[in-house]
């Protein structure tokens, strides 16, 4: 009888150990420190690990094309083990393509969308005290473009070209994250910063803080639909770069503010099992309150914006677990 139990407690570890090892591994590349990309990563894996879905873990990075990166170089489905990424809409295109430098010898083209996550606000963000109204008024200003290499950095090297403002035309061009940036700003060490992210963005809810605690408030700088730069964007850039208005209570400015987006999307590698794939989009869409209490971004993590992404047949694909899912509950045919 001792024995038997033995037995039976030696095949339960075994078979326990096998299971283990059968559950893939995900690892989820972020962003920055005080960027939206940093807690809904760090929301979504805890999803995924607490659904049983995978092991899932998320990884600090600078953002989008280090993400895409990650995902090309790093999955290694012969160890079940796969990178997915969190990414704006126009890396992943530049990425695909090999129209970005990092990618031209080596495309991401293995990347397949999951859902659409949030659209991302292209903050420009500065002081009333500055003076700094449109972009054309950043020349022989000391501003932030972004961690280098990074879908911020792209971004904004984009609108200032768009308003005709050559990066050499400023005083100084730093190259911080977003909370750096959002420090720099309240302490009068730059003008004015980029960055791309979710709505409201916890660095930028300080740097409004940190300006009004030193007597002044905070700006955003305004880019019209109907001006030259927004123009010119959405032109070059179609269903990636759009155009809103900004409501004063977000951040607290002084009023409402003309302003330009870009979506973010969740990507895995065409090699994860269709399987996988579909689980991950049941776990995300039946825990959506857990994405929404780390970042109220998440909100616009909804089916409905996902379908949309895919009959604007976008030029990367989407994963054929994530159609499979969309289909099981009728919101595509």
């Amino acid at each position: 009888m001792k024995l038997r139990k033995l037995v039976m407690v030696f095949m339960l570890v075994v078979m326990g150990s096998a299971l283990a090892q059968e559950r893939a591994r995900v690892v989820i590349p972020t962003g920055g420190v005080g960027g939206v990309f940093f807690f809904y990563g760090q929301a979504l894996a805890k999803v995924l690990t607490e659904a049983g879905v995978a092991d899932a873990t998320a990884q600090q990075t600078g953002g989008s094309y280090d993400n895409l990166l990650l995902l090309r170089d790093r999955t290694n489905p012969a160890a079940n083990t796969y990178f997915c990424a969190l990414s704006t809409i126009d890396a992943v295109k530049l990425s695909f393509t090999g129209q970005e430098r990092r990618f031209a010898e080596r495309r991401a083209d293995m990347q397949r969308i999951l859902f659409y996550m949030y659209p991302s606000l292209i903050h420009i963000v500065t002081s009333e005290g500055s003076g700094i109204r449109f972009v054309s008024d950043l020349r022989g200003r000391r501003v932030s473009t972004g961690v280098p290499g990074s879908s911020t950095e792209n971004l904004a090297l984009m609108v200032m070209r768009g308003a005709g403002v050559d990066v050499r035309e400023l005083r100084t061009q730093e190259r911080l994250g977003a909370a750096e940036s959002a420090r720099a700003l309240v302490e009068g060490r730059i003008d004015a910063y980029f960055w791309v992210g979710g709505v409201p963005t916890s660095s930028v809810v300080e740097a409004a803080q940190g300006l009004t605690r030193r007597g002044d408030r905070i700006r955003l700088v305004d880019v019209p639909r109907t001006g030259p730069t927004a123009q010119l964007l959405m032109q070059e850039f179609p269903g990636i770069v759009s155009t809103g208005n900004l409501r004063r209570e977000i951040y607290g400015t002084r009023e409402n503010h003309f302003v330009l987006y870009t979506g973010n999307v969740f990507l895995c590698p065409a090699s994860m099992p269709d399987d996988l794939a579909a689980a991950i989009m049941r776990a995300v869409f039946a825990n959506l309150p857990t994405l929404t209490a780390a970042t109220a971004a998440a909100r616009d993590t909804t089916i409905q914006n996902t379908v949309n992404l895919v009959n604007q047949r976008f030029l990367v694909p989407f994963h054929p677990g994530a159609l499979r899912y969309l289909r099981e509950t009728g919101a595509i045919r």
